[in-house]
């Protein structure tokens, strides 16, 4: 199963998961860093990250899903990937997780928990037009709607989910 619902079935379970995370605190430790990298974060780290990317990715959604929309469709139409997202060195989101780094996981899941159901909204309301945009991301290069989807917002929720229970697993 794909799509809106399958997307909504995966984000409910990550926020279960990250509900019972919480409840019991944040566990000692590094995460592994991600493939390729060498980036490894404190368990609050990761929370301030859960809680700052999903508006961002969302918002770039709409974005490409307006760049796609805006550009001339039709017999002979030739549309080009809309440029979106951000790396890792990005400022905003650097100073975001270091922002809150500390908060209380139980009020960054707040957090989560609403954008999680706004996001699911969006996935929702998105029409099968905008189901096939292409982005162009500076580092990944061209990617559809699905593959954004996938690797922005709910893998992504689910790869930082598997971090904290790794690091409760080890504590």
């Amino acid at each position: 199963m794909t799509g809106p619902a399958a997307h909504r079935e995966r984000m409910r379970a990550v926020q279960v998961r990250l509900e019972a995370q919480a409840a019991v605190g944040a566990p000692p430790g590094l995460t592994d860093p991600d493939p390729g990298g060498s980036e490894r974060w404190e368990a609050g780290q990761v929370w301030a990250h859960l809680a700052e990317f999903p508006p961002y990715w969302a918002a770039q959604i709409q974005h490409v899903v307006d760049g796609w929309t805006e550009q001339p469709d039709g017999p002979g139409a030739e549309r080009t990937p809309v440029k979106f997202g951000r790396t890792k060195t990005d400022a905003e989101r650097i100073a975001a997780i270091d922002r809150d780094r500390h908060a209380d996981p139980d009020l960054l899941l707040a957090r989560v928990r609403r954008e999680i159901a706004a996001v699911a909204d969006q996935l929702d309301a998105l029409s099968p037009e905008a189901w096939e945009a292409i982005g162009a991301h500076p580092r990944l290069g061209a990617m559809t709607m699905p593959q954004i989807v996938e690797d922005f917002v709910v893998g992504h929720l689910e790869e930082h989910a598997d971090q904290l229970d790794l690091l409760r697993e080890r504590a």
